[in-house]
């Protein structure tokens, strides 16, 4: 398998909040074992306090946010954390920002109401406008969403970098559009089956960079996708049915299911989420819904499920299913995977 620009093979792996003699250690056995980067995703809490303890304890794995929801906080903020993250880490940050859905940022997070692309659009100006400049005194953001004079701000300490990364996490072909236009690396939603990726998001994300006049090399393409690899493929499939569910189950992403022969699946399981129960609708889920997601087998099997990706991929992050299994099972799985992925 190599990647769609430099043919070189590159891996990205996560870590989420957990007791520090475990997080360290896998941070420490990323690196070790090659693997590009580390992502901390925020499925609640923020990214950023994970990747600060890897950071601490690695010298040359890069660290991203996988993602930051954009709304869940202050453009402001989200700049400072990038600042701080990025001089904790020796300069090996990537700030990874995402939409979420809306259930998410307006219904647990509280922001008011916006529109999820042009919000977006916003944040990364902003960030870009606060890192670039808060050393030497900032001159007034009139956004839509954000606006801040800064009259009273002291100039800050300089960066390590003027310029931190900014990747962009997509579902649909706005973002994907949107990332090519603007960010510095678009991130495949891990709901992308190999096929959508390559056949129907990669056509999307070319036909954006020619409009914006930029060049393929100028955005990283990461693509997420589901593996749980292993010789007892019916206990693999029981296994990623929880997180089949816990995805298929939000009302926001129906159309993508939908696109995919799964409608009637998806609005089955979102009455488990309504009802605070993903799990109990967890049986619903078809094995051809968690085959066309996940990648399952033999280390061959995953292999060479996932290495079309790589016609449109410059880095993929194959995760192990998570949602309703014990920690032990998902840290089996991870292993599974970097055994299968990597060398």
């Amino acid at each position: 398998m190599t990647d769609a620009t430099t043919g070189s093979r590159r891996l990205w792996t996560v870590v989420t909040p957990m007791p520090a003699p475990v997080l360290t250690a896998l941070a420490r056995q990323a690196e070790d074992a090659g693997f590009t980067g580390i992502f901390a995703p925020q499925v609640l809490g923020p990214p950023f306090v994970p990747l600060a303890a890897a950071a601490a304890v690695t010298e040359r794995i890069l660290l991203a946010s996988g993602i930051a929801i954009a709304a869940a906080r202050s453009p402001f903020e989200t700049a400072m954390a990038a600042i701080d993250l990025d001089r904790i880490s020796g300069g090996r940050f990537v700030l990874g920002l995402g939409a979420s859905v809306h259930a998410w940022s307006s219904g647990i997070f509280g922001a008011p109401p916006h529109r999820p692309v042009a919000h977006l659009r916003e944040t990364v100006a902003a960030v870009r406008h606060i890192v670039r400049g808060a050393h030497r005194g900032l001159e007034p953001f009139e956004g839509e969403w954000y606006r801040a004079d800064f009259e009273q701000l002291q100039p800050t300490a300089p960066p390590l970098r003027e310029e931190i990364p900014i990747w962009i996490a997509a579902l649909r072909a706005p973002l994907v559009r949107l990332a090519a236009a603007v960010a510095d690396g678009v991130m495949g939603h891990p709901m992308w089956s190999v096929e959508w990726a390559v056949e129907h998001m990669q056509p999307e994300f070319l036909a954006a960079l020619e409009q914006a006049g930029r060049r393929r090399r100028d955005v990283e393409v990461n693509l997420w996708f589901w593996a749980a690899p292993g010789t007892d493929r019916k206990a693999a499939i029981d296994d990623a049915r929880p997180t089949m569910a816990f995805y298929g189950g939000i009302a926001q992403y129906e159309p993508f299911f939908a696109a995919h022969g799964f409608a009637d699946v998806a609005r089955r399981l979102q009455q488990g989420v309504r009802a605070g129960d993903f799990q109990s609708v967890a049986h619903l889920v078809p094995d051809e819904m968690v085959e066309t997601f996940v990648a399952l087998g033999e280390p061959a099997e995953v292999r060479a499920r996932l290495a079309p990706a790589f016609a449109f991929a410059d880095s993929l992050c194959v995760v192990s299913p998570a949602y309703g299994l014990p920690p032990e099972k998902v840290l089996g799985y991870s292993m599974a995977i970097a055994q299968s992925l990597g060398g």
